[in-house]
């Protein structure tokens, strides 16, 4: 609940308006039950229990790179589905990468997470239950969040829009727009959407291809949006916000890292205020794609850059536990394969 909800409910209850803002920063500290109120009346927090419920995240599997520190979790929720989110620490502090749907609908072949199917859209409460999860198990802050785990964004839309207000919200975890990425496959109305709602935040869109015929056989979003379409609405993002958007381009061997391909991403950019983030394509099993080389990737960024694009290329993260980019899965999926500490 945003706070004047939780004053609405307070009022029904019989209770005066200031009980709303302590039980908000009560909820956003990470208590997982209203008994850990301690300073509100012992009646009120009956009244809580016989009418509402926190929603929290609790950590089945923990993973910890050998590599670089990541720390990968896979979570339950009360009704017995799980999710992962990933932990990384960079110079500038702790930034997490949380699931926003239980599974995928959006089929991409590169990714993992889709091979596992869809179950549900995750709740704003659920979302913000892994950031307080990942806290209290490492007594940490985290400082950025990225909507780039398990599930589309855009096709939870209004659950995650309430989790970005929430999130950033002063008497919450006061986490800045600014601070926060949402990625997205390209659900083109909701682009649309998104920017007239004029937040600050960061948008990452999931191009992974310079032309129709690529993209709509690795990403099947593209066969109702294609590029013209979903470059429109980049345009129309960036007029709106003022803000770059982050192109993301998993590079794959033989198939969308050529010279063609890297001059025809150039045309298709322009105009547009952007950066392009080159991602080495990680290994996901029964895909048979492989990362491009690192000549082709070089080849890659001097191209874009000759024509005005910047690019670089995303340092990979986890990878010894599969908690890199496309690597995410649903359920009991922290198998044998995986490597690492496991806690």
């Amino acid at each position: 609940m945003y706070e004047d909800e939780l004053a609405e409910l307070m009022a029904e209850m019989g209770e005066p308006a200031y009980r709303a803002s302590q039980i908000f920063k009560w909820l956003h500290s990470g208590v997982k039950s209203f008994d850990e109120m301690t300073n509100i009346s012992k009646e009120l927090r009956r009244k809580l229990v016989e009418n509402c419920c926190i929603y929290s995240a609790a950590i089945e599997k923990k993973l910890i790179s050998s590599y670089d520190g990541t720390v990968k979790y896979l979570f339950s929720f009360p009704d017995g589905e799980m999710v992962e989110s990933v932990l990384m620490k960079y110079h500038h502090g702790y930034t997490s990468c949380i699931s926003t749907q239980v599974g995928c609908k959006m089929g991409c072949t590169f990714c993992a997470t889709g091979k596992s199917g869809f179950s549900r859209d995750l709740t704003a409460s659920e979302m913000l239950a892994q950031l307080m999860a990942e806290q209290q198990d490492m007594g940490i802050r985290i400082s950025n969040v990225v909507l780039m785990g398990m599930g589309e964004p855009l096709d939870n839309f209004d659950n995650v829009i309430r989790f970005l207000r929430l999130v950033s919200c002063e008497n919450g975890m006061n986490i800045g727009m600014r601070h926060i990425s949402l990625s997205t496959c390209g659900i083109v109305p909701k682009i649309y959407e998104l920017a007239d709602m004029k937040l600050q935040l960061t948008l990452s869109v999931s191009l992974h291809a310079p032309n129709d015929q690529i993209r709509s056989r690795t990403m099947p979003v593209n066969r109702k949006y294609d590029i013209g379409k979903l470059l429109d609405a980049c345009r129309y993002y960036t007029d709106k916000t003022g803000r770059r958007i982050s192109f993301e381009y998993a590079m794959i061997d033989g198939i969308n890292d050529s010279i063609a391909c890297a001059e025809e991403l150039c045309r298709r950019l322009r105009g547009i205020i952007a950066h392009v983030n080159l991602i080495p394509v990680n290994t996901v099993n029964g895909t048979g794609y492989k990362k491009s080389k690192r000549e082709a990737l070089q080849r890659f960024i001097d191209i874009l850059a000759a024509g005005g694009i910047t690019a670089t290329v995303r340092r990979t993260l986890g990878s010894d536990i599969n908690a890199s980019c496309g690597q995410l899965r649903r359920a009991v999926s922290m198998d044998k394969a995986e490597k690492g500490d496991i806690s």
